[in-house]
């Protein structure tokens, strides 16, 4: 929703990784396992994979990070990045209970031909088990599994939100957004709010 607002891309880390294990690309298989067990892949390989994903024209004008800083390396190296391009930035924190995160990865639905994403508690599929769009049977991503999901949170206290703190400590603008029980309309319009707030300060 933001990005088309914005008319920038949405660049998700999450979705470049398994766009390349789906290719066979070399890097691919190397974080294949890791991803599968919940394990955050290696800095060095994703901000080169970011670096060359912003230097695509589409980005030019600006872009959406899914997914990405989510260690200090990673952080400081972006940081670097764009402050060398005078990029200026706002970093969207959306908080939400562990419980509530789990609840909603876990009843994600992937379909494996078009990746639609369903979710069998909020967006159901009409047909159970199958995509709206090609009648494709629904996945469930490894990554989704509960047991790899209390994982990456295991990873995500240890190793993410530290990044919020170097944001902070380092002067970059941080919001914070309550993601846990609003609508994706209401906290895309608080996003905005706060966005246009940043904007004029």
């Amino acid at each position: 929703m933001l990005a088309r607002k914005l008319g920038v891309p949405h660049i998700s880390t999450g979705d470049m990784l398994r766009d390349r294990i789906r290719s066979g690309a070399e890097v691919g298989t190397a974080v294949a396992a890791k991803m599968q067990a919940g394990s955050l892949v290696a800095d060095a390989v994703v901000n080169r994979m970011v670096e060359e994903r912003l230097s695509e024209p589409d980005a030019a004008s600006g872009f959406i990070l899914d997914g990405y800083p989510r260690t200090i390396e990673q952080a400081g190296h972006l940081a670097g990045w764009l402050g060398e391009r005078r990029i200026r930035e706002v970093v969207i924190h959306l908080a939400v209970d562990y419980n509530i995160i789990i609840a909603r990865l876990t009843g994600r639905r992937v379909c494996p031909l078009c990746g639609t994403l369903y979710n069998i508690a909020s967006k159901p599929p009409k047909v159970e088990g199958l995509c709206d769009r090609d009648g494709s049977r629904l996945a469930i991503r490894d990554d989704d599994r509960e047991s790899v999901i209390r994982e990456r949170l295991e990873e995500y206290g240890e190793q993410t939100r530290p990044v919020l703190d170097y944001f902070r400590a380092h002067g970059h603008s941080v919001v914070e957004v309550d993601g846990s029980s609003a609508p994706p309309e209401e906290v895309f319009g608080t996003i905005c709010q706060l966005m246009g707030s940043h904007d004029r300060s």
